[in-house]
């Protein structure tokens, strides 16, 4: 594991962002909150908290963080047939927090999957990438629109 010990601990913000594209019945089962296994959207967002909580656990080498915030937004596309995952994970520390976005962002996309499998085995998990960072030594990096 990388020594961060002298490294000056600052605010650190990460966002992530990917999607699950889905057949219409698909997200309209999930719109209406009509899936026998329950609230998908409630439920995938519980699961990217408790997996951005857990990274360390989950990644060999990576830093186990006290997170000071985690705020992960689904949105139902009708346009897209998707649902759009995006997480944001806050820390005052050494190292940063991209990998607890990421994972958030992943292990959402893994439970919407795996709540609908049983109807809709032709979804794709798309498109998961880092959207954002700021702090640390490295400073601000953005996404461009071209990546």
């Amino acid at each position: 594991m990388v020594d961060v010990g002298e490294k000056q601990s600052t605010h650190r913000v990460a966002t992530a962002s990917g999607r699950v594209r889905m057949d219409s019945q698909t997200l309209e089962l999930i719109s209406v909150g009509g899936h026998k296994k329950g609230d998908v959207i409630a439920i995938a967002r519980i699961a990217a908290i408790q997996a951005a909580k857990n990274c360390s656990q989950l990644i060999p080498l990576c830093h186990p963080l006290m997170l000071t915030s985690i705020d992960v937004a689904l949105e139902l596309d009708a346009q897209q047939g998707s649902v759009l995952i995006k997480a944001t994970c806050k820390v005052n520390g050494q190292t940063g927090v991209e990998m607890e976005a990421l994972t958030a962002v992943s292990v959402a996309a893994l439970t919407i999957y795996d709540m609908c499998k049983a109807v809709d085995k032709n979804m794709v998990i798309e498109a998961i990438c880092l959207d954002e960072k700021l702090g640390g030594k490295s400073g601000h990096y953005q996404r461009s629109e071209s990546a």
